[in-house]
């Protein structure tokens, strides 16, 4: 699949890190050191512009090292971008931690993944169908 990008950041286009990376590492695109306090948000610019084809989405994920390692994640768990947008790449990362956070120019921030999607139509019905599961959920399963 092929992406048509624009890149008005000073930095290369996302690379995968290995043959079997999943994600593409996303740059933080700031001028000047952004400090995120704790349990606060931060609307962070990549300077990436991109055109994904209909049928598929960009995920945009958290990086494990900064989640484990310094608290912080993505404000919405996983960020969608749809085939459809055109706006700049932004991530709001979220810090979980006790202490504040300094994002720096050229930080990675976050991966983004391609993921090919289907619509569904919904359908209107009075029963659904019967599983062993039914309506068991919250820890049912046993975890």
């Amino acid at each position: 699949m092929k992406i048509n990008i624009i890149n008005n950041s000073p930095f290369e286009l996302p690379k995968y890190k290995t043959d079997g990376s999943a994600g593409l590492d996303l740059q933080a695109n700031i001028d000047n050191p952004l400090a995120i306090k704790p349990l606060h948000r931060a609307l962070v610019p990549t300077g990436l512009f991109i055109s994904i084809p209909d049928g598929f989405e960009a995920q945009i994920r958290g990086r494990s090292g900064l989640a484990l390692n310094h608290g912080i994640t993505l404000a919405n768990g996983i960020g969608t971008i749809d085939s459809d947008y055109r706006g700049e790449i932004k991530v709001i990362l979220v810090n979980l931690s006790d202490e504040e956070y300094i994002v720096n120019k050229g930080d990675r921030i976050a991966q983004m993944v391609f993921i090919k999607y289907e619509k569904a139509e919904l359908n209107i019905v009075d029963d659904l169908d019967k599983t062993d599961r039914g309506v068991g959920g919250f820890g049912h399963s046993g975890y």
